[in-house]
């Protein structure tokens, strides 16, 4: 999280954004994947793959974490029974965070950008549980991690396209077709830019 902090302090300039694999991703992990980056500095980066799915269901993780008694499930919202866990990256998958609208605030929240926080405490999965959670929220387990230079070297190498992140985007739960929406978004055709890798 040093590099969320430092990212805090000098801006990063791809913070707020999404990344978008391009079709020759040669990193089988981040094909089709749509990541967030929430921190960005000279140190490294740090962001979340959105548009990949843990097995885990959320009630699961609750009872795992001993936030509610396996009893309870029954009793949750539908809409939190259907809480998609999703799988942030391959760092660190034991470990849960929340990106989050900023209508939630406790004090280990960090602020990513103008309307997004990041929580990565089990006070905001009591909060979500209890129905007392942010207006909108993802959860992942794992993210993605970038050493010094190393996603700058990427997306000079053509490996990633980057756009402003939107909230309609980052939170919906449209999984199956994020990526191609935000290619659409963007005002990319897939198709011609498959056809186009490896052409000068």
């Amino acid at each position: 999280m040093d590099i969320l902090k430092s990212a805090q302090r000098d801006k990063g300039f791809l913070n707020g954004q999404f990344l978008v694999a391009m079709p020759g991703m040669g990193d089988d992990r981040f094909a089709r994947t749509v990541v967030y980056i929430c921190a960005h500095s000279d140190e490294g980066a740090m962001g979340f793959i959105i548009n990949q799915l843990q097995p885990m269901e959320f009630p699961d993780l609750l009872v795992q974490l001993g936030v509610i008694g396996e009893e309870e499930t029954i009793r949750l919202p539908k809409s939190m029974r259907h809480f998609m866990v999703r799988n942030g990256g391959p760092v660190d998958q034991t470990r849960g965070f929340v990106l989050h609208s900023d209508d939630y605030m406790v004090d280990s929240t960090m602020p990513v950008s103008e309307d997004v926080c990041l929580t990565a405490t089990i006070d905001i999965l009591r909060a979500i549980a209890g129905n007392g959670g942010p207006s909108q929220a993802l959860m992942t387990l794992g993210y993605s991690g970038w050493a010094a230079g190393q996603l700058e070297a990427e997306v000079a190498g053509n490996g990633w396209l980057t756009c402003p992140a939107s909230m309609d985007l980052l939170f919906d739960t449209d999984i199956a077709m994020k990526y191609e929406r935000l290619l659409d978004h963007m005002g990319i055709d897939l198709s011609r830019l498959v056809n186009d890798i490896g052409h000068a």
